[in-house]
């Protein structure tokens, strides 16, 4: 039987993350001696756990990478995993540390995926979509799907900026054609998306006059404290405006995220980066929806495990919360799994021993049951593994 196996996990530098000390990617990182210090000037955004190409995880005691681990002990993804996804690991786990806004930004799906590969390998570097779930281990502010029609139409009737950018008649088409609210949004937000970056400036600056002086409580209905969040980190940009269009969520900066095993990501905004308004409009989903209509619980497995099964087959992810002191079989899963310990500490006393501790991670093959002994305190373990 193959045994379970510590993993030597990278990090990325970009931009929006939190710096030195304050990210807890620096702190799980230095923790679980994936980094041997940490530089207070430095952004520390991401720790990737996986298998992708750009930058894939290592076998701790060899330096192997794991992609050719896995090719050549394929037996360890399980026999469901294999038949579904092949000879390779279907999934990437991350901890992100947010400081700033992330990019106005779609994943295309894979059909669109393999498409925007072949006609632009240099900005799209793999074929595969990416379906992603960001599990909070903090505050935690996010805009996701677009919000119900009727909440699109009251910000743009009520904020006369639209008006002037879009145009008139199409938001009052918007505003009387109901049976095709997800078109006439559409050429709304495209409109908005690729007009010239001085109309966006000159009624960018026009909003952010106007909310000043509304008094508190319009100021909560306009979300003044974001909008101006927003400019301050991205002055002049159209996509400050978008907070009128996607539903904004609060949850409980820092989050575990597990996605399908791909980096493609097509922006609109808020980004230094390359932008592709033209592409985002045509691989996006226009429909509008509440903003719970994007959230899921987990479900209780038992009494210390909770399973995030989203409706797609490449991953899930179980967060498990053992009490200090005590002796803790893990469920067994009949394909491979990643797990990374975010707090506390233990050790893993079956199949062989292994220190568990913040900042580790492991990989399991298939069907491996493991006996877990708690320490003094509490310890905090995810779990990710495809959805079979």
């Amino acid at each position: 039987m193959l045994e379970v196996f510590e993993l030597q996990c990278f990090i990325q530098n970009y931009l929006w993350g939190k710096k030195g000390l304050a990210s807890e990617v620096s702190r799980l990182s230095l923790a679980g001696q994936h980094i041997d210090s940490i530089d207070e000037k430095q952004f520390y955004a991401e720790l990737w756990m996986g298998a992708l190409h750009k930058s894939p995880s290592l076998v701790k005691s060899s330096g192997q990478k794991l992609s050719e681990w896995i090719k050549r002990n394929n037996e360890a993804l399980g026999e469901k995993s294999r038949l579904k996804f092949g000879d390779e690991l279907p999934f990437l786990m991350k901890v992100l540390s947010i400081n700033s806004a992330l990019s106005i930004q779609v994943h295309p799906s894979k059909d669109y995926a393999e498409e925007l590969h072949k006609q632009y390998p240099e900005l799209y570097q793999d074929s595969n979509h990416k379906p992603e779930m960001a599990i909070a281990l903090s505050n935690f502010e996010g805009l996701c799907g677009f919000r119900p029609y009727s909440e699109i139409r009251f910000f743009l009737e009520e904020i006369p900026e639209f008006k002037l950018i879009v145009g008139c008649d199409l938001i009052d088409q918007f505003k009387k054609d109901t049976t095709n609210s997800q078109y006439l949004l559409k050429d709304i937000f495209y409109k908005l998306m690729t007009s010239e970056k001085g109309i966006i400036s000159q009624n960018l600056s026009s909003h952010k006059k106007k909310l000043q002086s509304l008094c508190d409580d319009k100021k909560n209905v306009f979300l003044a404290k974001l909008f101006n969040q927003l400019d301050c980190w991205y002055p002049n940009d159209v996509g400050c405006f978008c907070i009128y269009f996607l539903n904004y969520i609060q949850l409980s900066p820092d989050c575990i995220e597990c996605m399908a095993c791909s980096d493609n990501v097509v922006r609109a905004g808020l980004t230094p980066k390359y932008i592709d308004v033209k592409t985002l409009c045509r691989v996006l989903n226009f429909n509008g929806a509440p903003a719970e209509s994007k959230l899921f619980c987990g479900v209780k497995e038992n009494s210390y495990t909770t399973l995030f099964r989203p409706p797609v087959p490449d991953f899930a992810v179980a967060c498990i919360k053992v009490p200090a002191d005590e002796i803790y079989e893990l469920l067994k899963r009949d394909v491979a799994s990643i797990i990374i310990v975010v707090h506390g500490q233990g050790k893993i006393t079956a199949p062989q021993d292994l220190i568990l501790s913040a900042g580790k991670v492991f990989m399991v093959p298939a069907n491996v049951i493991l006996q877990i002994h708690v320490g003094f305190e509490s310890l905090e373990l995810y779990q990710a593994f495809v959805n079979l």
